[in-house]
């Protein structure tokens, strides 16, 4: 199973509840000292090492490698779960600034893209193959000064539903799934007065991902809330 955003959040409590589940982890984050940790509790758990990707999903053209490395490495892959996202600046419509647009187009869209590339011929080839693809419902509500995030993540949607349709009669299951609001670095800097009762710990998000990947068919729907 390859996880993104394994080194913190969501990413890191999805890929633990794998290793626990006996799952051959692959992990991607963009540092390298947070996968080596995510590493150490991985083989706490589980007793087998996970395989650490050290990337930024920005830099494109070190995503097309991956499908092909996996595969010569374990001859398969049955499941994505890609959790890496970047929520931009919050600032007025207006003022956006062009460069930091561009940077969230890359991480939350064209990376998105990258990895269905690359990962399509092993997910189809599984016996069931899941990709889950972390949304976030903010994203069409129209919220001030999220127009960066709202925008990037809209258009991976598009992506992935696309995506999901092409792949229909295939083995390969693909959602869009939503968190309710959750505890990350991500929702702290979107809403940092927000109080962490109202929370969910990623935690408890990561062991419902862990029961669709589980299930024997996943629920219909173009997002499930988790």
């Amino acid at each position: 199973m390859l996880v993104t955003g394994a080194g913190s959040g969501l990413g890191r409590a999805v890929a633990l509840a794998l290793a626990g589940a006996g799952a051959q982890v692959i992990a991607t984050g963009r540092r390298r000292a947070a996968l080596e940790e995510l590493d150490d509790a991985v083989q706490a758990a589980s007793g087998r090492s996970a395989t650490l990707l050290p990337l930024d999903l920005a830099e494109t053209e070190k995503l097309l490698p991956i499908g092909p490395s996996i595969f010569e490495r374990f001859g398969r892959l049955d499941g994505l779960v890609h959790c890496a996202a970047i929520l931009g600046k919050l600032m007025p419509t207006a003022q956006l600034d062009t460069a930091g647009l561009r940077k969230a187009l890359e991480v939350n869209v064209i990376a998105t893209q990258a990895l269905i590339a690359t990962l399509t011929p092993l997910l189809v080839a599984a016996p069931a193959g899941r990709a889950l693809f972390l949304t976030d419902r903010l994203a069409s509500r129209g919220r001030p000064y999220l127009a960066t995030y709202a925008a990037t993540k809209q258009a991976m949607e598009a992506l992935v539903l696309a995506f999901a349709a092409e792949v229909r009669q295939t083995p390969l299951a693909v959602r869009l799934v939503a968190p309710p609001a959750m505890r990350s670095g991500l929702r702290a800097e979107a809403f940092p007065g927000e109080s962490k009762a109202v929370q969910t710990l990623p935690e408890t998000i990561a062991g419902r991902i862990l029961e669709l990947l589980r299930a024997d068919s996943l629920p219909e729907g173009d997002v499930l809330d988790l």
